[in-house]
């Protein structure tokens, strides 16, 4: 294959149309508009969402809710699910990303949470933490820092 031979691909490119040049073109004359009306004239036609006067969907329907602009989100993650690694790691948000545990790293941190049992000593740097999960990584030897 060489670059003088590629072409587009079939369908891909269509034919552009040239419109009122004539009734032989079969665009002609009206250019595909109809006869009269609001939408045969320039800047016709009435903007998205009118219904001809009748209470819009949008109006019609109730509002719900809001969004709380104080809200915090952190990653969250198991003691059960810190199992994998060494006796006296560091463990931190950067560390529970690189080893695909959370699936993202959040705007206020990380959030340890007590589910599951946890056999290894290590150290947990974390945003928040329950007071079992404190617990149980603290009754096996490990240590909690909360940043």
């Amino acid at each position: 294959m060489n670059l003088h031979s590629l072409s587009p691909m079939e369908g891909s490119r269509t034919k552009y149309v040239r419109k009122g040049r004539g009734t032989g073109s079969g665009l002609g004359k009206t250019s595909g508009r109809g006869q009269k009306g609001q939408n045969s004239r320039t800047g016709g036609g009435v903007r998205l969402g009118f219904e001809g006067g009748q209470m819009p969907l949008h109006r019609r329907l109730p509002k719900r809710g809001f969004t709380n602009v104080f809200k915090k989100e952190y990653s969250i993650v198991n003691v059960g699910d810190l199992n994998f690694v060494e006796d006296g790691a560091v463990i931190d948000e950067v560390f529970l990303y690189e080893n695909r545990v959370i699936g993202d790293i959040c705007k206020d941190g990380l959030k340890v949470l007590g589910n599951g049992e946890i056999t290894k000593k290590v150290t947990i740097k974390c945003a928040k933490i329950t007071e079992s999960a404190k617990e149980k990584i603290e009754k096996i030897g490990g240590k909690v820092e909360v940043l």
